[in-house]
């Protein structure tokens, strides 16, 4: 498999966050978005626990990929047996801001109310956001950027994708 790179030449890294208990529909989606994402050369990063967490990394894994798991807690034996990487922090849900700062672009896949403040802070970041069946904020013309909302698993890694290439290739001609 080819890992994409970003624009420093090092892998691409995609965020995906969902909630810990949700629906079979969820877990469905975030399982193709997993494959969709490792087929692409992506890397999933998650929170490393239950759910959308589980169900993408168990995707990822399934075409070959690599998972990384930002967790809550200390103990490694915590994480999803799906998960190659795993990032203890010991902060609880202050790791959310950890996950969407690890992706270039991050996926939100249904999700509770863990999942509405790692969009929040996604986007308080600037950090693009692609919403698969998840909140549906209201947009604003004061603010940069919203929620883009996606129709498919791969539609949704597709739109990830570019959003990841777009933001550095700005940062790059701010740079310049």
């Amino acid at each position: 498999m080819n890992t994409i790179s970003d624009a420093n030449g090092r892998a691409l890294i995609i965020a995906v966050i969902g909630g810990g208990e949700p629906p079979r529909r969820a877990i469905e989606l975030a399982e193709a978005v997993g494959r969709e994402l490792a087929e692409a050369g992506v890397i999933v990063a998650c929170g490393g626990l239950t759910g959308v967490m589980e169900a993408v990394c168990k995707g990822a894994k399934s075409a070959g990929g690599t998972t990384i798991g930002i967790l809550p807690g200390e103990d490694p034996a915590e994480a999803s047996e799906y998960i190659d990487l795993p990032i203890m922090t010991g902060m609880g849900y202050a790791r959310n801001v950890i996950l969407v700062k690890t992706g270039r672009a991050v996926i939100a896949i249904d999700g509770a109310y863990g999942t509405l403040s790692e969009i929040g802070h996604a986007l308080g970041d600037g950090t693009p956001v692609i919403g698969l069946e998840t909140w549906d904020l209201p947009k604003r013309d004061d603010l940069a950027i919203h929620i883009e909302l996606a129709d498919s698993p791969a539609d949704a890694v597709r739109r990830a994708i570019a959003a990841a290439h777009k933001r550095d290739a700005a940062r790059a001609a701010k740079a310049h």
